[in-house]
């Protein structure tokens, strides 16, 4: 039997993670809402992203790779914790951007370089709303072009492999959800690559948990997306034994609407969003990932788009070096 356990993996989080109960933002909208603290696991301040490294890092390990290498944009939170990452298993970690090297290093950017990563800055652009796959594909070529022989991770960490992080993540909800006499819940996610959403449907759907899910995309990225998050999630299923799959319209995805003027330009509803949670519950979220996602999920708690009554779970994915950039 294939289950989560037959796969490698290096532990660099600590489980569970809190899920917090934000007794203000409840009392606002007039039902329980919490926060799923991922922001607080893994290596080099942390974030979502380490759920998936654990495995890539066991791949990489068990074949003896000696070079890592990933991409993202300027301020990615998945480029700093593969580095940390890397660092931690003695393997050289390359990052790879498709933009102007800035004038100075904040940020994101700031700690990649105190990890000691090779940073390669080519400004070939956003690739032109290509989709996700081809990307990868095309950067693979590139990168391996450049540094040679290397274990490659797609950008965002997102590829079956990764993803049974959030698989795992899901088992790991449904008992807190048990352990606090909750039957349901909607859990809402931000969405840049897919993965994330991705392993959440898979683990929802492989572990009967009575989550329902919303991802919000945050930097209108990709051609074809929710198709992509779709072959990702039935690809986690096929790897763990299952016939379960996904179309396109199984992907519960709001694309768009809250993401301003494109990735990593951060809003003005996100920057209110950010201000809210903060001085309400002393919770920080960022401008590239969470502040757009969060604002996401007041605007539509309070318009009555996600129930009346069902406990909303926000799941907070990190990203705080960025308020620094």
């Amino acid at each position: 039997m294939v289950t989560l356990d037959s796969f490698p993996r290096v532990q660099l989080i600590n489980a569970p993670t809190p899920l917090e109960y934000l007794p203000r933002i409840s009392q606002a909208l007039r039902r329980p809402v919490y926060i799923k603290r991922d922001d607080q696991i893994g290596p080099a301040l942390g974030g979502n992203k380490a759920r998936k490294l654990e495995y890539f890092m066991g791949d990489a390990r068990q074949q003896r790779a000696r070079r890592v290498v990933t991409f993202g944009g300027l301020q990615s939170n998945h480029t700093r914790i593969t580095a940390a990452a890397a660092r931690m298993c003695a393997i050289e970690p390359h990052l790879f951007y498709f933009e102007r090297r800035p004038a100075q290093l904040t940020g994101n950017l700031q700690i990649a370089q105190l990890l000691g990563a090779k940073l390669h800055f080519i400004p070939l652009g956003s690739g032109g709303g290509m989709t996700l796959e081809r990307t990868n594909r095309l950067v693979r070529l590139l990168t391996t072009a450049v540094v040679g022989r290397n274990y490659f991770i797609p950008v965002g960490g997102n590829s079956w492999l990764g993803c049974l992080g959030y698989v795992r993540c899901v088992r790991e909800l449904a008992e807190q959800l048990g352990q606090l006499g909750l039957h349901e819940a909607q859990l809402i996610c931000p969405t840049g690559t897919g993965g994330t959403l991705a392993g959440l449907m898979a683990g929802v759907a492989l572990e009967q948990a009575p989550i329902r899910l919303l991802g919000i995309d945050i930097g209108r990225l990709w051609k074809g997306f929710p198709q992509s998050i779709a072959q990702t999630a039935s690809m986690i299923c096929q790897q763990l034994g299952s016939s379960q799959r996904f179309t396109a319209a199984d992907v519960p995805l709001i694309e768009g609407r809250y993401v301003g003027q494109g990735y990593a330009k951060p809003s003005a509803q996100a920057a209110a969003a950010i201000g809210r949670l903060a001085q309400l519950e002393g919770i920080v979220l960022d401008p590239v990932y969470t502040g757009k996602a969060f604002a996401g999920l007041l605007e539509l708690a309070e318009r009555g788009e996600l129930g009346r009554q069902t406990a909303l779970i926000f799941l907070h994915t990190g990203g705080a070096p960025a308020l620094f950039a």
